[in-house]
Parts: structure tokens; C-alpha cells; sequence
């Protein structure tokens, strides 16, 4: 009897969680890759600064980092590009693509685009750090599976369109 119990409580406890939202899961999956990415590109730039998590700001130009593309050249050693190159593109691509994501607009292409910068990361500069970039990845393909969830642009302009 004691065991029938146990099952009942384990079933209970799936169902409830089988019961949370979609929506809810992609928000809070897009806000966290969006941080980990912007947070990232934020080590590139400076001048301008905005921590999305922290909420803080510096208004100024914004520039390349010399720090940037220090890393670029000694040690990512990226093939095929110049430290420079590499540099204003991972600058862009860790500011641009987390917004998008974060408002849910283009939230497919823009998690496909980090998905191969992750991929790049793991295989050309830090290929023990796949623990990290596993995470990374399983959140980006869930978008691209799922999509964004309900609350996003994406959503409500296909709402808009399939009318």
C-alpha cells in the first residue's frame, strides 16, 4: 500500500510539472542565453554599455575593445579571418542576435546563428569547455525546434498574418 502511494506522489508531481508553459520555458530559456551571449559581447566593446540583467548603462561612442582583439589574435587564433574581422563580428553577432532572441523577433535565425558560434567556440577555441556550450546549444536548439513561445513578436506577427 505504502508503495502505491510513492507512485501515485511521483505521477502527481509529473503531471504538474508537464503542466507548465511552454511560453514560460522559452521566456525564461531566451532571457538566459541572451544574457550569457550579451554579457560576452560586452567584454568587446566599450564606450557604450548596457548589462541587461543588472539594468545598468554608460552612454558614450561605442568602440572595438583593444582587449577584443588581443583575444582574437592570441587566443582564439580563429583560421580564416583576421583578429580584427573576428572581433567586430563576435561584437555584433553577441549584441545583435541576443536582443532579437530576447524580444522574440527572428528568434529561429537568430538562435541558429549562435548555435554555429557556439559550434565554433567548441570545436576551434575551447573544445574541453563542452559541458558549457552543451547547455548553450540544447537552449538554442530548443528554440529553433519550439520557436520562442507565445510571448514574443514572432508570436503575435504570425498571429497577425495567419488571419
Amino acid at each position: 500500500m505504502h508503495e502505491a502511494r510513492v507512485v501515485k506522489l511521483i505521477k502527481w508531481f509529473i503531471e504538474q510539472f508537464e503542466r507548465t508553459p511552454y511560453w514560460l520555458i522559452a521566456l525564461l530559456g531566451r532571457f538566459s542565453i541572451a544574457a550569457i551571449f550579451w554579457k560576452s559581447g560586452e567584454t568587446k566593446v566599450q564606450g557604450l554599455a548596457l548589462d541587461i540583467v543588472s539594468g545598468e548603462f554608460q552612454f558614450g561612442l561605442p568602440r572595438l575593445a583593444d582587449s577584443a582583439v588581443f583575444l582574437f589574435k592570441e587566443e582564439y587564433r580563429l583560421p580564416l579571418i583576421s583578429p580584427e574581422s573576428a572581433a567586430i563580428m563576435a561584437a555584433f553577432a553577441e549584441h545583435f542576435f541576443p536582443l532579437m532572441i530576447l524580444i522574440g523577433l527572428a528568434t529561429r535565425f537568430s538562435a541558429l546563428a549562435l548555435l554555429i558560434m557556439t559550434l565554433t567556440i567548441q570545436l576551434l577555441v575551447y573544445p574541453d569547455a563542452y559541458p558549457t556550450h552543451g547547455v548553450w546549444a540544447t537552449v538554442l536548439l530548443l528554440l529553433l525546434a519550439k520557436g520562442p513561445g507565445a510571448v514574443a513578436l514572432d508570436h503575435f506577427i504570425a498571429r497577425k498574418f495567419s488571419r
